[in-house]
């Protein structure tokens, strides 16, 4: 029994760490998306599909012996691909489709150690079943989604902030070394109850044999049960990190309600108290449906997580008790898997290039209220008025949230890096923005006369407009991370030469085609497609004398921005006497003291410009509250009149690390 049980921990554990150990390697190369998590999740949730159909169909059609020597060859030769870290070959150039790129580096650097591993919990509970007959297996999946469970609570607090990337890979290398050997001697055990010539499961006889199989009709709703949660899970996720940063930490407190449901609804019956968890997911349903467009994160995401686990609890709780006969298992899982891929594509693969926004969500609240009101068709007509009126009501917040989306709306566009959307207002004086999510990122004045005007994140007084107007007359070059509405070129001048790196080809787009910064100002611009740091990593030495990192991903910049080695890259691109400038506005994510340490490694001195513009009406109602950090050697130029009047010094914050490729965490800067 013990052995079995450390298999089945052992490998669940190893599953879900590999998770975010391999999501943050490769996160910085596709520009910090939030897509990258839900197109890694998608590759995990296809490959356990097909782990579970592997455990399926070697139970039923091969002879135990047959089936134990076929996996025990095929883990020895996953041991090729260790150590698991990714080839930098991988990295993209802006050209290439990213989601099939993640897909195929994952499939290359893990996707047959993580097949293995996906075949355990199903596979490893069909040898116990073998071994220990009459004995019901099904705690030993609660074992799993236990040891999944304290994987992703470990990975945000003792392995991210201690261990670097490349150790984490390593480490889990190793690991998965010992589970092979666990796996082979469990397999090797359950031989040793089974008969030799015994044929596949199929064949066996007995009470369990006599017992029908499931019918399509429930195993349908298997499919649905098991899709509903996992569409879902990535539907908040996307909807959470959105509107503040992709992390590890917010990629998995979704994932560990998730799996905690499945700890519940497989452990014993008495967690799920069916009359409760139907409440609680028709009364969170609506809730979650009004508060869509809502940017009151404090209320926003406790909401959204509790509605998570509602709706997962009921679906899994309904999913527990319709579970088969231990016979039938590998099936049943089989379909779990099948309805979790099926969940896992439609969020991740499809919904990127096929709704213009992040609408999936409501999409799965009114799914789940279809579903909760048909589960509850034989609780009688006063059941199924309130179920009725949960879909009607959720439908109706619903529609409420999305005409407040398209209202005033332009354009509306979206792909595997963001949904974006330009808007107009026209009071107090007609202007453009550029929306992401729902955080504006820019805008532009409509009126002819004013369209060049400084206006939203670059007013005269914000740090960028101080910054340009005591730099010297003299022509200059600025590189710029992240394109926007291209509004930076308001404090452009003849001669300047301006060159944008923006990863999203529809930013770009957008930009040329509903603003006019990039024709119409007086300086050259240039855009070049692809991250940033990647692009500028394979640059010879620009001579900038500005270069300004104004790149988001939700509401903060990405980290992989904010780390030694980037600013390395900014500082062979920047002239001795030059200028780096972050934007550092936003509402959750303080900077300043990163942007300090990196700044102090290379000599320089980092100040902070807060501005906060007052007007109500006229051209300076569209400017808006900033907060900007300017690194730089040169004392002449931070002294500056324009600069020295508003600036405040950044004080280290003592003990607090510089941040790393390897080592960095955004939980320890959160704004409190």
């Amino acid at each position: 029994m013990a052995l079995y049980a450390a298999t089945i921990f052992l490998g669940a554990f190893l599953l879900f760490l590999v998770q975010p150990i391999m999501a943050k390697q490769i996160l910085p190369w596709f520009g910090g998306s939030a897509a990258v998590w839900a197109t890694c999740m998608v590759f995990f949730q296809v490959t356990l599909l097909a782990g579970y159909a592997y455990a399926d169909w070697t139970t039923r059609r091969m002879t135990p012996r047959t089936q134990t020597r076929l996996h025990m060859g095929i883990l020895l030769l996953s041991l090729v691909l260790m150590p698991i870290i990714p080839d930098t070959a991988w990295k993209p150039t802006g050209q290439e489709n990213p989601s099939l790129r993640i897909l195929g580096m994952l499939a290359v650097s893990i996707g047959l150690p993580y097949l293995m591993l996906s075949t355990t919990s199903p596979l490893v509970q069909a040898w116990f079943a073998r071994r220990y007959a009459g004995t019901l297996p099904y705690r030993l999946f609660a074992l799993s989604n236990l040891a999944s469970l304290l994987a992703l609570l470990a990975y945000p607090v003792l392995v991210e902030p201690w261990i670097s990337t490349r150790a984490q890979s390593i480490t889990w290398s190793v690991a998965y070394a010992a589970f092979v050997l666990l796996c082979a001697a469990a397999g090797f055990s359950s031989l040793k109850a089974t008969p030799a010539g015994s044929a596949p499961a199929t064949a066996g006889a007995g009470a369990q044999a006599e017992e029908a199989p499931p019918t399509p009709a429930r195993q349908f709703l298997w499919l649905v049960l098991a899709a509903l949660g996992s569409f879902m899970l990535l539907a908040v996720t996307n909807h959470i990190c959105q509107n503040v940063a992709s992390i590890p930490f917010l990629w998995i407190l979704p994932l560990t309600l998730y799996l905690a449901t499945f700890i519940f609804a497989f452990d014993h019956p008495r967690w799920y108290h069916r009359g409760f968890f139907i409440t609680l997911t028709a009364v969170s349903l609506p809730a979650m449906a009004w508060m869509f467009d809502s940017l009151d994160l404090v209320y926003v995401i406790p909401l959204y997580l509790v509605g998570l686990f509602a709706v997962c609890m009921f679906c899994h709780g309904e999913f527990a008790q319709l579970k088969p006969a231990p016979r039938y298992l590998t099936t049943y899982y089989l379909m779990l898997s099948l309805g979790g891929a099926i969940g896992g594509l439609l969020v991740g693969l499809v919904a990127p290039y096929v709704l213009p926004g992040h609408f999936e969500i409501v999409i799965g609240l009114i799914a789940c209220g279809v579903l909760l009101m048909l589960r509850t068709l034989s609780w009688g007509w006063w059941a199924t008025g309130i179920a009725t009126a949960v879909v009607g009501t959720t439908a109706w917040a619903s529609q409420q949230a999305l005409e407040d989306q398209f209202t005033n709306t332009r354009v509306m566009m979206r792909n595997f890096y963001s949904a974006i959307r330009t808007r107009d207002a026209s009071s107090p004086t007609p202007f453009r923005s550029l929306v992401h999510g729902g955080i504006m990122h820019g805008g532009q004045l409509l009126d002819q006369d004013k369209q060049l005007l400084a206006s939203s994140y670059f007013g005269p007084t914000s740090g960028f407009g101080r910054l340009f107007a005591a730099l010297p007359d003299a022509p200059r070059r600025v590189g710029v991370i992240g394109l926007g509405a291209g509004s930076i070129t308001a404090h452009a001048r003849a001669g300047d030469i301006f060159r944008f790196y923006e990863i999203n080809p529809q930013v770009v787009e957008l930009a040329y085609r509903e603003f006019t910064f990039l024709t119409a100002t007086p300086a050259k611009t240039e855009v070049v497609l692809g991250d940033g740091r990647l692009s500028l990593e394979r640059e010879e030495p620009q001579q900038y004398d500005v270069i300004a990192v104004d790149a988001f991903s939700g509401d903060a910049i990405p980290m992989h921005l904010l780390t030694r080695e980037s600013l390395a890259i900014y500082v062979r691109h920047l002239k001795p006497d030059g200028v780096i400038a972050f934007q550092a506005t936003n509402r959750f994510v303080d900077i300043a003291p990163v942007v300090e340490r990196l700044a102090a490694e290379h000599g320089m001195t980092a100040v902070m410009i807060t501005d906060y513009p007052n007007s109500s009406d006229g051209v300076d109602y569209w400017l808006s509250s900033t907060d900007q950090i300017l690194i730089s050697r040169n004392r002449a130029l931070l002294e500056h009149e324009k600069i020295r009047s508003a600036a405040q010094p950044i004080e280290p914050r003592p003990g607090f690390p510089v941040w790393t490729d390897d080592f960095n965490n955004l939980l320890t800067v959160l704004k409190r």
